[in-house]
Protein backbone atom coordinates (compact mmCIF):
# COMPACT_ATOMS: atom_id res chain seq x y z
CA UNK A 1 0.00 0.00 0.00
CA UNK A 2 1.19 4.06 -0.72
CA UNK A 3 1.83 6.18 1.54
CA UNK A 4 -0.86 8.12 -0.25
CA UNK A 5 -3.42 5.35 1.47
CA UNK A 6 -2.38 5.33 4.79
CA UNK A 7 -3.43 8.58 6.32
CA UNK A 8 -6.43 8.97 8.12
CA UNK A 9 -6.52 13.18 8.07
CA UNK A 10 -5.36 14.94 5.38
CA UNK A 11 -5.83 18.74 6.12
CA UNK A 12 -5.73 21.23 3.00
CA UNK A 13 -4.95 24.90 3.66
CA UNK A 14 -2.19 27.81 4.08
CA UNK A 15 0.21 27.56 6.98
CA UNK A 16 1.84 30.95 8.61
CA UNK A 17 4.48 31.63 11.08
CA UNK A 18 2.69 33.67 14.09
CA UNK A 19 4.96 36.06 15.70
CA UNK A 20 2.78 36.99 19.44
CA UNK A 21 3.65 40.72 19.85
CA UNK A 22 2.63 41.22 23.97
CA UNK A 23 1.14 44.50 24.24
CA UNK A 24 2.17 46.55 27.43
CA UNK A 25 -1.02 47.18 29.22
CA UNK A 26 -0.44 51.50 29.46
CA UNK A 27 -0.17 51.59 25.57
CA UNK A 28 -3.54 50.05 24.61
CA UNK A 29 -7.17 50.03 25.71
CA UNK A 30 -9.94 47.76 24.50
CA UNK A 31 -13.69 49.65 23.21
CA UNK A 32 -16.38 47.38 23.68
CA UNK A 33 -19.32 46.83 21.62
CA UNK A 34 -23.47 47.91 22.83
CA UNK A 35 -23.54 44.09 24.08
CA UNK A 36 -20.40 44.62 26.69
CA UNK A 37 -17.92 42.45 23.99
CA UNK A 38 -14.78 43.33 23.36
CA UNK A 39 -14.95 45.12 19.27
CA UNK A 40 -11.51 47.18 19.08
CA UNK A 41 -8.37 47.48 20.37
CA UNK A 42 -7.08 51.06 19.85
CA UNK A 43 -3.19 52.62 20.02
CA UNK A 44 -2.53 56.13 19.79
CA UNK A 45 -1.64 57.39 16.52
CA UNK A 46 1.69 58.61 15.68
CA UNK A 47 3.02 57.37 19.03
CA UNK A 48 5.75 54.91 19.88
CA UNK A 49 4.25 52.16 21.61
CA UNK A 50 6.16 49.58 23.96
CA UNK A 51 5.48 46.15 24.13
CA UNK A 52 6.48 42.94 26.42
CA UNK A 53 8.11 40.25 24.50
CA UNK A 54 7.89 38.76 20.69
CA UNK A 55 6.94 34.96 20.57
CA UNK A 56 7.34 33.51 17.06
CA UNK A 57 5.09 29.98 16.45
CA UNK A 58 6.02 28.30 13.29
CA UNK A 59 3.87 26.42 11.26
CA UNK A 60 0.46 27.18 11.91
CA UNK A 61 -2.67 28.34 10.29
CA UNK A 62 -6.54 26.49 11.03
CA UNK A 63 -5.19 23.73 9.02
CA UNK A 64 -1.88 22.70 10.39
CA UNK A 65 -3.66 23.06 13.72
CA UNK A 66 -6.10 20.89 12.42
CA UNK A 67 -3.43 18.80 11.33
CA UNK A 68 -1.04 18.52 14.58
CA UNK A 69 -4.64 18.31 16.48
CA UNK A 70 -4.93 15.14 14.58
CA UNK A 71 -1.57 13.55 14.98
CA UNK A 72 -1.47 14.24 19.11
CA UNK A 73 -5.16 12.33 19.39
CA UNK A 74 -3.31 9.14 17.45
CA UNK A 75 -4.59 9.53 13.76
CA UNK A 76 -2.45 9.28 10.74
CA UNK A 77 -1.73 13.29 9.47
CA UNK A 78 -0.70 15.01 6.45
CA UNK A 79 -1.03 18.18 5.54
CA UNK A 80 -1.38 19.40 1.56
CA UNK A 81 -0.13 23.46 1.86
CA UNK A 82 2.34 25.76 -0.04
CA UNK A 83 5.92 27.19 1.49
CA UNK A 84 8.56 29.13 -0.36
CA UNK A 85 12.30 27.94 -0.17
CA UNK A 86 12.77 30.44 2.56
CA UNK A 87 14.20 30.15 6.56
CA UNK A 88 10.79 30.51 7.28
CA UNK A 89 9.40 27.56 5.28
CA UNK A 90 12.67 25.47 6.61
CA UNK A 91 11.53 26.33 10.32
CA UNK A 92 7.78 25.12 8.90
CA UNK A 93 8.65 22.09 8.04
CA UNK A 94 11.09 21.30 10.75
CA UNK A 95 8.01 21.59 13.08
CA UNK A 96 5.80 19.68 11.72
CA UNK A 97 8.49 17.00 11.39
CA UNK A 98 8.60 17.05 14.96
CA UNK A 99 4.97 16.73 15.56
CA UNK A 100 4.40 13.79 13.28
CA UNK A 101 2.36 14.89 10.52
CA UNK A 102 3.54 14.30 7.08
CA UNK A 103 4.95 16.95 4.99
CA UNK A 104 4.57 14.94 1.71
CA UNK A 105 1.60 16.80 0.64
CA UNK A 106 3.43 20.20 0.80
CA UNK A 107 5.31 22.10 -2.07
CA UNK A 108 8.07 24.12 -1.83
CA UNK A 109 8.10 27.06 -4.08
CA UNK A 110 11.42 28.34 -5.79
CA UNK A 111 12.00 32.24 -4.39
CA UNK A 112 8.95 32.91 -3.34
CA UNK A 113 9.15 33.76 0.85
CA UNK A 114 6.46 31.77 3.40
CA UNK A 115 3.76 33.29 4.87
CA UNK A 116 4.33 35.50 8.02
CA UNK A 117 1.97 36.82 10.59
CA UNK A 118 2.16 39.66 13.14
CA UNK A 119 -0.26 39.03 16.32
CA UNK A 120 -1.15 41.72 18.69
CA UNK A 121 -1.77 40.18 21.55
CA UNK A 122 -3.37 42.02 24.24
CA UNK A 123 -4.77 40.69 27.42
CA UNK A 124 -6.36 36.90 26.44
CA UNK A 125 -7.48 38.19 22.93
CA UNK A 126 -5.58 38.96 19.92
CA UNK A 127 -5.67 40.95 16.60
CA UNK A 128 -4.05 39.36 13.34
CA UNK A 129 -1.99 41.20 10.86
CA UNK A 130 -1.96 38.65 7.84
CA UNK A 131 -0.74 38.32 4.48
CA UNK A 132 -1.05 35.35 2.30
CA UNK A 133 1.64 35.50 -0.64
CA UNK A 134 0.05 33.63 -4.16
CA UNK A 135 0.83 30.50 -4.61
CA UNK A 136 -0.46 28.22 -7.54
CA UNK A 137 -2.26 25.74 -5.93
CA UNK A 138 -2.29 22.59 -6.89
CA UNK A 139 -4.07 19.18 -5.54
CA UNK A 140 -1.83 16.21 -5.64
CA UNK A 141 -2.90 13.14 -5.08
CA UNK A 142 -3.64 12.09 -1.43
CA UNK A 143 -5.17 9.23 -1.65
CA UNK A 144 -8.19 8.30 0.62
CA UNK A 145 -7.98 9.38 3.81
CA UNK A 146 -11.08 8.97 5.90
CA UNK A 147 -11.57 12.51 6.58
CA UNK A 148 -10.34 15.94 4.48
CA UNK A 149 -9.83 18.66 6.32
CA UNK A 150 -10.60 22.08 4.13
CA UNK A 151 -10.00 25.35 5.93
CA UNK A 152 -8.16 28.82 4.98
CA UNK A 153 -6.74 29.45 1.16
CA UNK A 154 -5.92 32.75 -0.39
CA UNK A 155 -8.04 34.69 -2.57
CA UNK A 156 -6.79 32.90 -5.93
CA UNK A 157 -8.04 29.28 -4.46
CA UNK A 158 -11.33 29.58 -6.08
CA UNK A 159 -10.79 26.77 -8.84
CA UNK A 160 -8.84 25.27 -6.57
CA UNK A 161 -11.89 24.78 -4.19
CA UNK A 162 -13.79 23.28 -7.31
CA UNK A 163 -10.54 20.58 -8.21
CA UNK A 164 -11.16 19.56 -4.30
CA UNK A 165 -14.83 19.20 -4.54
CA UNK A 166 -14.80 16.81 -7.63
CA UNK A 167 -12.05 15.03 -5.65
CA UNK A 168 -14.31 14.32 -3.20
CA UNK A 169 -17.04 13.16 -5.45
CA UNK A 170 -14.32 10.94 -6.91
CA UNK A 171 -14.21 9.03 -3.44
CA UNK A 172 -16.98 9.17 -2.24
CA UNK A 173 -15.54 7.17 0.76
CA UNK A 174 -13.84 10.31 1.71
CA UNK A 175 -15.80 12.84 4.32
CA UNK A 176 -15.20 16.24 3.97
CA UNK A 177 -15.05 18.66 6.64
CA UNK A 178 -14.97 22.18 6.02
CA UNK A 179 -13.99 25.06 8.17
CA UNK A 180 -13.87 28.51 6.80
CA UNK A 181 -11.21 31.00 6.74
CA UNK A 182 -11.70 34.47 6.18
CA UNK A 183 -11.81 34.96 2.01
CA UNK A 184 -14.24 31.62 2.17
CA UNK A 185 -16.37 33.58 4.25
CA UNK A 186 -16.12 36.45 2.02
CA UNK A 187 -16.93 34.13 -0.76
CA UNK A 188 -20.57 33.41 0.30
CA UNK A 189 -21.95 30.32 -0.41
CA UNK A 190 -22.65 30.85 -3.62
CA UNK A 191 -19.69 31.25 -5.54
CA UNK A 192 -18.44 27.72 -3.11
CA UNK A 193 -22.07 25.79 -3.85
CA UNK A 194 -20.04 22.82 -4.49
CA UNK A 195 -18.17 22.51 -1.53
CA UNK A 196 -21.43 22.91 0.81
CA UNK A 197 -22.61 20.33 -0.93
CA UNK A 198 -20.44 17.48 -0.73
CA UNK A 199 -19.45 18.94 2.91
CA UNK A 200 -19.87 15.89 5.51
CA UNK A 201 -19.15 18.20 8.43
CA UNK A 202 -19.00 22.02 8.68
CA UNK A 203 -17.58 24.67 11.32
CA UNK A 204 -18.28 28.19 11.95
CA UNK A 205 -19.33 30.43 14.47
CA UNK A 206 -22.24 33.05 14.65
CA UNK A 207 -21.08 35.97 13.26
CA UNK A 208 -19.31 34.18 10.49
CA UNK A 209 -22.66 32.17 9.95
CA UNK A 210 -24.67 35.31 9.39
CA UNK A 211 -21.93 36.49 6.88
CA UNK A 212 -21.72 33.60 4.87
CA UNK A 213 -25.98 33.39 5.12
CA UNK A 214 -26.17 36.98 4.33
CA UNK A 215 -28.67 37.30 7.14
CA UNK A 216 -29.40 38.84 10.96
CA UNK A 217 -30.96 36.04 11.78
CA UNK A 218 -30.10 35.75 15.69
CA UNK A 219 -31.76 32.22 16.31
CA UNK A 220 -28.96 29.41 16.89
CA UNK A 221 -31.83 26.98 15.20
CA UNK A 222 -33.21 28.54 12.59
CA UNK A 223 -29.09 29.39 11.74
CA UNK A 224 -28.46 25.70 11.73
CA UNK A 225 -31.38 24.96 9.44
CA UNK A 226 -30.35 27.50 7.01
CA UNK A 227 -26.34 26.05 6.61
CA UNK A 228 -27.88 22.41 6.78
CA UNK A 229 -29.79 23.60 4.15
CA UNK A 230 -26.86 24.22 2.10
CA UNK A 231 -25.73 20.74 1.95
CA UNK A 232 -23.49 19.94 4.72
CA UNK A 233 -24.94 17.14 7.10
CA UNK A 234 -23.73 18.16 10.43
CA UNK A 235 -23.62 21.96 11.00
CA UNK A 236 -21.62 22.74 13.84
CA UNK A 237 -22.04 26.74 15.24
CA UNK A 238 -20.11 28.53 18.23
CA UNK A 239 -21.87 31.54 20.06
CA UNK A 240 -18.50 32.05 21.98
CA UNK A 241 -19.08 31.64 26.13
CA UNK A 242 -22.74 30.25 25.31
CA UNK A 243 -20.90 27.30 23.82
CA UNK A 244 -21.60 25.62 20.83
CA UNK A 245 -24.90 24.13 19.06
CA UNK A 246 -24.92 21.43 16.78
CA UNK A 247 -27.43 19.86 13.95
CA UNK A 248 -27.55 16.47 12.03
CA UNK A 249 -30.81 16.81 10.43
CA UNK A 250 -32.51 14.90 12.99
CA UNK A 251 -31.49 16.40 16.44
CA UNK A 252 -30.36 19.72 17.89
CA UNK A 253 -27.54 19.72 20.31
CA UNK A 254 -26.14 22.54 22.95
CA UNK A 255 -22.44 22.20 23.45
CA UNK A 256 -21.18 24.11 26.98
CA UNK A 257 -18.07 25.54 27.25
CA UNK A 258 -15.62 23.19 29.38
CA UNK A 259 -14.69 25.11 32.58
CA UNK A 260 -11.26 26.79 32.14
CA UNK A 261 -8.39 25.24 34.65
CA UNK A 262 -7.37 28.74 34.83
CA UNK A 263 -8.16 32.07 33.18
CA UNK A 264 -7.51 32.21 29.30
CA UNK A 265 -3.70 33.83 28.68
CA UNK A 266 -4.39 33.31 24.60
CA UNK A 267 -7.36 32.69 22.70
CA UNK A 268 -5.95 31.80 19.26
CA UNK A 269 -6.42 28.34 17.81
CA UNK A 270 -9.42 27.95 20.09
CA UNK A 271 -11.84 27.43 17.15
CA UNK A 272 -9.55 25.46 15.47
CA UNK A 273 -8.91 22.98 18.07
CA UNK A 274 -12.64 22.55 18.70
CA UNK A 275 -13.51 22.11 15.05
CA UNK A 276 -10.72 19.28 14.53
CA UNK A 277 -11.08 17.67 17.83
CA UNK A 278 -14.58 17.19 16.84
CA UNK A 279 -13.58 16.05 13.03
CA UNK A 280 -10.72 13.93 14.39
CA UNK A 281 -13.14 12.13 17.02
CA UNK A 282 -15.23 10.85 14.57
CA UNK A 283 -12.42 9.79 12.13
CA UNK A 284 -11.69 7.56 15.67
CA UNK A 285 -14.75 5.83 15.07
CA UNK A 286 -16.54 8.09 18.34
CA UNK A 287 -20.14 9.21 18.00
CA UNK A 288 -21.30 12.45 17.30
CA UNK A 289 -22.60 13.29 20.88
CA UNK A 290 -18.60 12.06 21.87
CA UNK A 291 -17.12 14.06 19.20
CA UNK A 292 -19.28 16.69 20.63
CA UNK A 293 -17.87 16.60 24.12
CA UNK A 294 -14.06 16.46 23.48
CA UNK A 295 -13.98 19.39 21.04
CA UNK A 296 -14.48 22.14 24.03
CA UNK A 297 -11.76 19.89 26.19
CA UNK A 298 -9.12 20.81 23.66
CA UNK A 299 -9.91 24.19 23.59
CA UNK A 300 -10.06 24.89 27.17
CA UNK A 301 -6.45 23.33 26.90
CA UNK A 302 -5.34 25.56 24.07
CA UNK A 303 -6.28 29.15 25.57
CA UNK A 304 -3.49 28.30 28.24
CA UNK A 305 -0.54 28.77 26.28
CA UNK A 306 0.43 30.67 23.75
CA UNK A 307 -0.20 30.51 19.81
CA UNK A 308 -2.89 27.67 18.46
CA UNK A 309 -0.38 24.40 19.49
CA UNK A 310 1.20 24.09 22.40
CA UNK A 311 -1.96 23.36 24.55
CA UNK A 312 -2.98 20.74 21.91
CA UNK A 313 -4.29 17.47 24.05
CA UNK A 314 -2.90 13.91 23.36
CA UNK A 315 -5.97 11.48 23.15
CA UNK A 316 -5.52 10.21 26.88
CA UNK A 317 -4.65 13.80 28.20
CA UNK A 318 -8.14 14.63 26.66
CA UNK A 319 -9.89 11.81 27.92
CA UNK A 320 -8.39 12.49 31.56
CA UNK A 321 -10.16 15.60 31.52
CA UNK A 322 -13.53 14.68 30.53
CA UNK A 323 -13.39 11.88 33.25
CA UNK A 324 -13.07 14.76 35.85
CA UNK A 325 -15.27 16.75 34.14
CA UNK A 326 -18.30 18.16 36.38
CA UNK A 327 -21.74 17.12 36.34
CA UNK A 328 -22.98 19.12 34.35
CA UNK A 329 -20.96 19.38 31.27
CA UNK A 330 -22.95 17.74 29.16
CA UNK A 331 -24.83 17.94 26.32
CA UNK A 332 -28.47 19.68 26.07
CA UNK A 333 -31.16 19.01 22.86
CA UNK A 334 -32.83 21.72 22.14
Amino acid sequence: MSFQNNFDFVAIGDITTDAFIRLSGDDAVVKKDDGGRKSNLCLSFGDKIEYDSVTEVPAVGNSPNASVCARRLGLKSALVTNLGDDYNGKKIIGTLDKEGVSANFIKIHTGKKSNYHYVLWYEEERTILVKHYKYDYELPNVGKPKWIYLSSLGENSLQYHHKITKYVKDHPEINLAFQPGTFQIRLGSEKLKDIYEVCKLFFCNKQEAQKILKTDEKSLKKLLEIMRALGPKIVVITDGPKGAYAYDGKEMWQIPMYPDSAPPIDRTGAGDSFSATITSALALGKTLPEALLMGPVNSMSVVQHIGAREGLLTREKLEKYLSAAPKNYKLTKI
